[in-house]
């Protein structure tokens, strides 16, 4: 059979920046197994399958290499970006958009500059945290690398949020995947082989990240709008930004730089929600012949 796809780079303006994903149109007939070997096939961390849905006005399925995934930022912003491309949705347009996570709002806007895609992540949620010793061993840092108490932060995916003292440190981190399936395993909350550390530097309202990733998917993610998420929710509710909304770059350390706005919504104390909004730039469209 064949299934028409667009190959769209997320949280970027320009082709070959930002983070990959291909999606798959008219995938409901395509095997579970055939979708996380398209993922190798690719090499990309995501790829995204849209199928039917009944509570939605549409549905997708994310899968990495070897399993799903019930919420990611990239996949959704190349999605949506999709469908606008191919006419599905028109600009400026609302839409919900059923996950394996469950049904997501997200809006499609229009300026000067061109599209933007707005996502909006779930109510923020705080869990345990780890000394600055714990994460340190993991990227092969100081534990004076390490600024505050890191923290686990979700809406919709955790991640460690964990804040780093300076781009020096960012840039000397590299990944013990071992240590990190020790601290992994320590880990109270359901799914904690799938949560990784998200390593930042704020200055003011900007931060800088990095996700490293164990095998077998791609050594670090290019960028990774869940994550942003947990990261601006951790930072206006922990009293680190002033204002609750942020300019969030991700993938330069890579050579894939990409830049998304994120916004914390609700009072520190208890934040309601999260968005996050970016582009998208697309790079190929075809068929897949399976």
């Amino acid at each position: 059979m064949g299934y028409e796809f667009d190959w769209i780079d997320a949280f970027t303006e320009t082709a070959f920046g930002g983070n990959a994903c291909v999606v798959v149109h008219g995938a409901a007939t395509l095997s579970v197994p055939d979708r996380m070997a398209l993922v190798r096939e690719t090499s990309l961390s995501e790829c995204a399958f849209l199928v039917p849905s009944d509570v939605a006005d549409f549905g997708a399925r994310y899968y990495l290499a070897e399993r799903e995934i019930p919420m990611a930022g990239h996949p959704t912003i190349a999605t949506v970006w999709s469908l606008v491309h191919r006419g599905l949705v028109t600009a400026p347009a609302t839409l919900t958009l059923e996950l394996g996570a469950g049904v997501f709002e997200i809006a499609v806007t229009q300026d000067d500059r061109g599209l933007s895609v707005i996502m909006s992540q779930g109510r923020p949620e705080f869990g345990a945290t780890s000394t600055p010793k714990e994460i340190a061993e993991i990227f092969h840092l100081d534990p004076d690398d390490i600024v505050g108490s890191p923290q686990i932060s979700s809406t919709g995916n955790p991640f460690c949020v964990t804040l780093l003292r300076d781009l020096d440190a960012l840039g000397r981190a590299v990944l013990n995947p071992d240590a990190l399936a020790a601290w992994q395993s320590r880990q109270s909350i359901k799914n904690a082989s799938m949560m990784e550390p998200f390593l930042s530097v704020v200055d003011g309202q900007t931060s800088q990240s990095r996700l490293f990733l164990p095998p077998p998917m791609p050594a670090e993610d290019p960028f990774t709008g869940s994550a942003t998420g947990s990261l601006v929710a951790y930072l206006w509710h922990h009293g680190v930004i002033e204002h609750p909304q942020i300019m969030a770059r991700q993938g330069d350390f890579i050579g894939r730089p990409g830049v998304a706005q994120a916004r914390a919504l609700g009072g520190r104390e208890a934040p309601t929600g999260v968005e996050v909004s970016g582009r998208g730039a697309l790079v190929m469209s075809g068929v897949l012949h399976l």
